[in-house]
């Protein structure tokens, strides 16, 4: 893998750009703006979503998807896992043949209740091998400054997981792989939606107990649905889940956990998506469709639930709180 086409220039494709290009590699980023790819390319910055970096020299920049996938060895995905299929439906004749697809997308599609990597395998049209994806506590801005992280690759054809490890290696951003992609794609849309309920738990001014004690039980609701669909309790174990789960349930950085505060403070799901600087927060999305998905495997996730009804049905926040503390006792 020596040339590698990122496709979409918010702030996690082009930290991950930055990444590639960091490890030597030949990296073009698909920016959906003229203006932006111009600036990446002409003064190295991401003026939207990384202003404060510099991004290396050989990293350049089109808004072409046509310029940007030409010669390709690997296509790394770095849109909204909502509108993923829709982007993939207009690149899917651009794709070099039998490259290695990677998904930086976190989430289950609303209506099929597919995971990202078989979003790709289907409307891509080819074999589930040739997917990977990237999961673990990764925060964008971090990683842009070179702040020392890991992550999972997962796939299912191993050498590709390790070609691309072998790609991403800098000094800074160390991986490991993994064959559980299921657990590895779990655990990252899961944590979305956790990251809410512990984001609207510190808007109410609850404290770390009340914190601690939602990622906690949020991690077991996760690897049950996870067992449930065929991962491993072990993926969800590591960085693809508890690494990834703490890191976007702590960070003032994390989309989800800021969107959930501004919930908790009192705010609709208007009012925190302008405060959250208009930003994705994929969590309130993928919590409709997680619900669907742990009802048809019969598995009980009742802090997901409530972000459901907290972002979709009116449920207070307040109500949110009362709810999951007076259920029924249990053994943990």
């Amino acid at each position: 893998m020596q040339r590698i086409a990122v496709l979409g220039a918010g702030s996690w494709g082009t930290a991950f750009a930055k990444v590639l290009a960091d490890a030597g590699r030949a990296v073009t980023l698909w920016a959906r703006r003229e203006e932006v790819a111009r600036e990446i390319t002409a003064r190295h910055r991401n003026p939207d979503y990384l202003p404060d970096v510099e991004l290396p020299y050989g990293l350049v920049a089109t808004s072409d998807p046509r310029a940007a996938l030409s010669g390709a060895d690997a296509v790394v995905f770095a849109v909204p896992s909502q509108s993923l299929r829709e982007n993939l439906e207009v690149w899917r004749d651009l794709l070099p043949e039998g490259v290695t697809l990677v998904s930086l997308a976190k989430g289950v599609e609303l209506g099929s209740l597919k995971r990202m990597s078989q979003v790709i395998a289907e409307v891509a049209r080819v074999p589930d091998d040739h997917v990977a994806v990237v999961s673990g506590p990764n925060l964008a801005a971090e990683i842009a400054h070179e702040e020392p992280t890991a992550t999972v690759i997962a796939c299912a054809d191993h050498g590709r997981a390790v070609a691309l490890q072998t790609a991403l290696a800098t000094g800074y951003f160390r991986s490991y792989t993994n064959t559980d992609v299921i657990g590895a794609e779990l655990g990252g849309a899961g944590k979305n939606v956790i990251a809410l309920a512990v984001g609207i738990a510190a808007g109410m001014g609850l404290g770390d107990n009340s914190r601690a004690s939602l990622i906690t039980r949020g991690l077991a609701e996760m690897s049950r649905l996870g067992v449930a669909l065929g991962a491993s309790p072990l993926t969800l174990a590591g960085l693809a889940g508890l690494g990834d789960l703490v890191a976007t349930c702590s960070s003032p950085l994390s989309r989800n956990r800021t969107f959930g505060e501004h919930l908790g403070q009192g705010a609709n799901l208007t009012e925190a998506e302008k405060a959250n600087n208009g930003q994705v927060a994929e969590g309130v999305k993928s919590c409709v469709s997680i619900c669907e998905l742990a009802t048809r495997h019969g598995v009980e996730l009742p802090i997901v639930d409530a972000v459901r009804r907290v972002c979709h049905e009116g449920m207070s926040t307040s109500a949110l709180a009362k709810d999951l503390i007076s259920r029924a006792p249990k053994p943990e």
